[in-house]
């Protein structure tokens, strides 16, 4: 059994996880340990420490490392991401109008370089000046650049120029948009780009960190990166497009879940510290959303599973609105950092402080609410303004109370501006601390917990009421509150699967009560179809009364806390390629797409070519990503209307796609280095 295992590691927002997986027998170990954001490796390296230790195995056993992770995703659910430089080539700044473009540049800088090309791939001439007068001056305050150029899917010779004209002053990454998608939509392509190159540092850092530990380990094996369509990819193409890892852990928790319960036909929900994420499965198979995965609020152009994310998990803000008569809880989309969690370090900062706040015969306005850094390397933070830079300063590795920090109003715009960069922690409580003060977890600091939310509890709602009488009654509170938040979330998408369109179950009259399950003279009540399957480390204290509110079977696999990394080493490489083939004039066929445009005047010549090259890319590529023997098959959609009885081709467009799984060390490179273990 211990001859030949894979090594799967899935990185969260508060865990990293790994588990030692048997093709033939299923999961050998697995362990956890926290997600250590100043240094991934240390994380990493706790994990894998512990699976080989309770395995008792060498690392001479493992001959395939996969990694997922859901840092790319709390990042965009959460805004945060580097600084990144955004050039449009043949846009104009109307163009930024379009597809959130704007919303999600926000005050990051943007250059407009005449240029670009028409669909048939002819270009209009490329001026690069206003680029060189800026690039100075920006290469100090951006992390990366992202170059979207106008129809560069059917020609990137000006997007290339671009790139290589920016490395060679800055040395800084640099995302084209050609890289990452074929489809046409210039504004949304920019859009992904512009998000692409904000999570190049942070996916470069989790993938060096666990590089790093595998070489320190001497496990020299094939490393492969869980994408968002739940596929493979090398480890050295997810660094070049760490956009395609966005919804990778909820992808590899859906490719685990099918797994681990054999069921082909169910709701797939996987609670994390950051998100909710909630996906069907149908068949066996989830459904690729075609249109792009949207995850924070933008619709980006990377195919990915049908899967909706939600800013709702363990460890997620809990913000008390105390307007109203009776106060009412919401919880999310913000991560904090659970007070239980930061006493488990910095234990006699927080619980002094805490205790200090409680003797105060008023609750004040930032009680129970800590900042510390969250120890990211010091170029994360170029580009700072004058006031964030001097809070910033003010911040350290030691939670900072907010009643001390903060001295002025202003102050907490520009703490949450250092937030939304992923520069600092906000420590307060959780739905993880009411857990804990529950008696429901206990791997954390429950003194800490019980402390926030006996301060919580003071507040005051509309009447003057304190909005509980306890910790544990408001940690009841929480806690029903995030079963009903999970509900809503479950139900909304099922419902839009369903065609039912954008219904808010909180504001559905009919649904709300069927989920309360409120008597009445017309009863509604709630059903699901198939099993709800709940993941995550917390899902056994979660899922059971979310179920039963939505009226399903609970399901939770017996290595449900552990779905990620299983997902990661059961999934198979797969790459597409689509190839163009466009008519400028008639009897001229121009094929575009894996290589320079060509020129032809027969179109099955044409076809042909498009088809040889599809082909041809896609196995390259799935090769390239680390897939032993591929297979393909060719999709085509040739767009050939009659018009005036005569055939006019306007656009044909050939898909290859290529798929296996992803090659492992083989017996001799596995004999190598298990002897320089035994002689280390």
């Amino acid at each position: 059994m211990k001859d030949h295992l894979l090594l799967g590691i899935d990185t969260g927002g508060t865990y990293t996880d790994a588990v030692l997986f048997s093709e033939e027998s299923g999961v050998v170990a697995k362990a956890k340990a926290l997600t250590t954001r100043h240094d991934l490796a240390v994380g990493i390296s706790g994990a894998v420490e512990a699976v080989l230790e309770q395995a008792q195995a060498p690392v001479s056993v493992i001959s395939l490392v996969s990694l997922s992770t859901t840092l790319a995703t709390n990042a965009l659910v959460e805004g945060q991401g580097g600084r990144a430089g955004l050039v449009m080539i043949g846009f104009s700044p109307d163009d930024l109008k379009r597809d959130g473009l704007a919303e999600a540049l926000g005050n990051d800088p943007v250059i407009f370089l005449p240029g670009g090309h028409n669909v048939h791939g002819n270009e209009n001439p490329l001026d690069m000046s206003a680029l060189d007068a800026a690039l100075p001056e920006l290469a100090a305050s951006v992390s990366s650049f992202a170059v979207a150029g106008y129809f560069a899917v059917r020609n990137p010779a000006h997007e290339q120029r671009v790139r290589d004209r920016i490395r060679e002053i800055s040395h800084l990454p640099v995302t084209c948009s050609h890289e990452l998608s074929s489809k046409l939509g210039g504004p949304r392509r920019a859009l992904t780009t512009l998000l692409n190159a904000r999570l190049v540092s942070m996916i470069d850092r989790l993938i060096g960190a666990c590089e790093g530990y595998l070489e320190q380990r001497g496990i020299d094996v094939p490393m492969m990166v869980v994408r968002g369509d739940g596929a493979l990819i090398s480890a050295a193409e997810a660094r070049l497009r760490p956009i395609e890892t966005i919804l990778s852990g909820p992808a590899a928790s859906l490719v685990g879940a099918r797994h681990l319960s054999g069921l082909d036909d169910a709701v797939v929900s996987d609670i994390g510290g950051t998100t909710t994420d909630v996906a069907v499965l149908d068949q066996g198979r989830p459904r690729l959303d075609a249109d792009g995965a949207v995850v924070g609020g933008y619709r980006t152009m990377v195919e990915a599973v049908a899967m909706r994310t939600f800013g709702l998990g363990g460890d997620s803000e809990v913000r008390i609105n105390d307007r109203g008569l009776v106060a009412r809880l919401e919880l999310g989309p913000r991560r904090f950092l659970p007070l239980s969690l930061a006493a488990k370090v910095h234990g006699d900062v927080v619980h002094a402080t805490l205790e200090r706040q409680l003797r105060a015969q008023h609750m004040g306005r930032h009680d129970g609410r800590f900042a510390m850094r969250t120890g990211v390397p010091d170029h994360f933070a170029s580009g700072l303004q004058a006031q964030e830079q001097a809070l910033y300063d003010r911040i350290g590795a030691v939670p900072v109370p907010l009643d001390g920090l903060l001295t002025n109003t202003l102050q907490k715009a520009t703490l949450d501006r250092l937030v939304g960069r992923g520069l600092v922690h906000i420590c307060a409580i959780t739905p993880s601390d009411a857990m804990h003060v529950l008696g429901r977890q206990d791997q954390w600091d429950l003194e800490a917990a019980r402390l926030g939310l006996e301060l919580a509890a003071r507040a005051k709602d509309g009447s003057g009421r304190a909005i509980a009488g306890s910790a544990e009654e408001l940690a009841g509170k929480i806690v029903d509150r995030l079963t009903r938040q999970s509900s809503d979330v479950i139900m909304g998408a099922c419902l839009a699967e369903d065609g039912a369109g954008a219904i808010d179950p909180a504001e559905s009259l009919p649904v709300d009560r069927a989920l309360r399950r409120t008597d009445g003279i017309v009863q509604f009540r709630v059903h699901l179809d198939r099993p709800l399957i709940g993941l995550g480390a917390s899902a056994p204290v979660y899922y059971p009364a979310i179920a039963d509110m939505l009226g399903a079977q609970s399901v939770i696999p017996p290595d449900a806390d552990v779905a990620n990394a299983i997902g990661a080493v059961v999934g198979q490489v797969r790459a597409s390629v689509t190839v163009f083939v466009t008519t400028p004039e008639e009897g001229v066929f121009i094929v575009g797409g894996a290589g320079e445009s060509v020129r032809l005047v027969d179109e099955e010549a044409a076809f042909s070519l498009a088809r040889e090259r599809a082909i041809s890319a896609a196995l390259h590529t799935a090769r390239l990503n680390g897939a032993d023997e591929p297979a393909v098959t060719v999709s085509e959609a040739i767009d050939a209307p009659e018009i005036e009885g005569r055939r006019r081709l306007v656009e044909a467009r050939f898909t290859a796609t290529a798929s296996g799984r992803p090659r492992i060390a083989s017996d001799q490179q596995r004999v190598i280095y298990s002897l320089a273990e035994q002689i280390l």
